[in-house]
């Protein structure tokens, strides 16, 4: 982006985060659904659930809760860029000397800074339950990388689905099957203890790359090769929904 647009994209960031600071409810609520979850897990199932594994239920599940955290949250930046294209805002930026792609920017950006502050806290949590790492400084920046690099993936195809959709509704439902995907992953039981189709589709799947990652990574073991495959499906998701964005925008705009 130009020097111009960088200047446009910060000054509408800092509308969209107002909006939160004004209402965090969207941050609490964002959060309060991973932190329920690890909960019953936790303190509910979590002693019927064999998992191969010496260490603590706490510490093998946090990976998927995180990745659930943020797919929680990318519904809310779909929705708010629906309302803002339904409520004519988009067609007053038009009027304005304003750099087109900093409105999407603007948005996406929103979304990682409020997906952050949401996983931060269900990680404080965490911490509480008893989840304990002893993950380098290396390994902590992996992850917050590997988090971040998720959390845009999604947000560019919250943007498709907020330019998409029709209704209040459509706009955030899109969100539901992400949200599901950790459940029929690595996330919270091996795959090996599922029927094979299903074993299949969750050794497959990329959530299941990420997550194996991310815990190699707390435990400060060698991750192997699930990195490189997560950072394929991560960089290729985040390379298409960014392309697609852009194209529905320019149709949007034009």
């Amino acid at each position: 982006m130009t020097v111009h647009a960088l200047s446009d994209t910060r000054v509408l960031t800092g509308r969209s985060l107002r909006h939160i600071l004004r209402s965090p409810d969207t941050i609490i609520t964002t959060a309060v659904t991973p932190i329920a979850l690890m909960l019953l897990f936790v303190f509910v199932l979590g002693g019927a659930i064999r998992t191969g594994s010496s260490e603590s239920y706490i510490n093998y599940m946090l990976p998927g809760i995180l990745l659930i955290t943020i797919a929680s949250g990318i519904a809310y930046t779909s929705y708010r860029l629906f309302l803002d294209l339904q409520g004519g805002i988009f067609e007053r930026f038009q009027s304005m000397p304003i750099a087109r792609s900093s409105v999407l920017w603007a948005h996406v950006l929103t979304s990682l800074v409020a997906n952050l502050v949401s996983v931060a806290l269900v990680v404080g949590v965490a911490f509480a339950m008893g989840f304990r790492t002893g993950a380098s400084v290396g390994a902590w920046l992996a992850v917050v990388g590997i988090l971040v690099l998720f959390t845009l993936s999604l947000t560019w195809l919250a943007v498709i689905a907020g330019l998409s959709a029709k209704t209040v509704d459509g706009a955030s439902a899109f969100s539901y099957p992400l949200i599901f995907l950790p459940f029929i992953s690595s996330a919270f039981v091996p795959t090996s203890s599922m029927p094979g189709p299903v074993a299949w589709f969750a050794e497959n799947q990329p959530v299941t790359s990420i997550v194996d990652t991310i815990r190699a990574l707390f435990a400060g073991q060698p991750v192997g090769g699930s990195i490189w495959i997560a950072l394929a499906w991560l960089v290729g998701i985040l390379i298409v929904a960014y392309i697609v964005a852009n194209v529905i925008y320019r149709k949007k705009i034009s």
